[in-house]
């Protein structure tokens, strides 16, 4: 019986932890580094955040894609949604200031949704701006998992035209710190905007 209650547990962990996956690989969190989805499982194994937490966020980022690709204003976009403990950012560039305010309104309606961070920009972007972004985002990803202090938290990296966007949640105020610096210290980056919360702290 008591090996039964042990397999139990372990196994409602796994649900939980594919559960996270599932939701990952039908809506996308931009998680995935180039070349593979190695930093995809990390990301999650890795995160400060209860499993719960990490589940509810899931979920407010799914029903926010769905709605922003459902709005006819806002369908054609691309616009990236990424959620941490209720905290919504949406980035992105678009091609209306319109565009914008609905993006933020359709975020806002979602049940759970405690603010919405708003790094959406009209503009344009080339598609050889597009790819240097894609290698900026994926040289910050592989120093924090490459920096002791780093690597065991859930960073979430978004870079457009050079602007640098560092979502997530870590455990002290030096860490936070250390994150930007390194943001900064890759090649091509203009700006870092950042998004990172510090856990116990509002």
């Amino acid at each position: 019986m008591r090996n039964f209650n042990s397999f139990i547990g372990k196994s409602k962990g796994f649900l939980s932890f594919s559960l996270i996956l599932l939701i990952i690989n039908l809506y996308g969190c931009g998680w995935v580094l180039v070349g593979g989805g190695a930093y995809e499982g990390y990301k999650v194994a890795t995160d400060t955040r209860t499993v719960g937490t990490q589940i509810d966020d899931a979920l407010i980022t799914a029903k926010v894609k769905a709605k922003l690709i459902e709005d006819p204003i806002t369908k054609a976009r691309k616009i990236d949604v990424d959620t941490v403990n209720g905290v919504v950012t949406l980035t992105g560039i678009v091609d209306s200031e319109a565009e914008i305010t609905r993006a933020i309104e359709i975020a806002k309606s979602v049940p759970g949704v405690k603010k919405v961070v708003n790094n959406l920009r009209v503009g344009k972007r080339s598609i050889g701006s597009y790819l240097t972004d894609k290698e900026i985002t994926a040289k910050i990803k592989a120093k924090f998992i490459a920096d002791p202090e780093l690597k065991a938290f859930s960073i979430d990296v978004d870079t457009l035209n050079g602007v640098v966007t560092l979502t997530g949640v870590v455990e002290r105020e030096s860490q936070k710190e250390k994150a930007v610096k390194l943001a900064k210290s890759v090649e091509g980056v203009k700006q870092v905007i950042v998004n990172i919360q510090v856990k116990g702290s509002r």
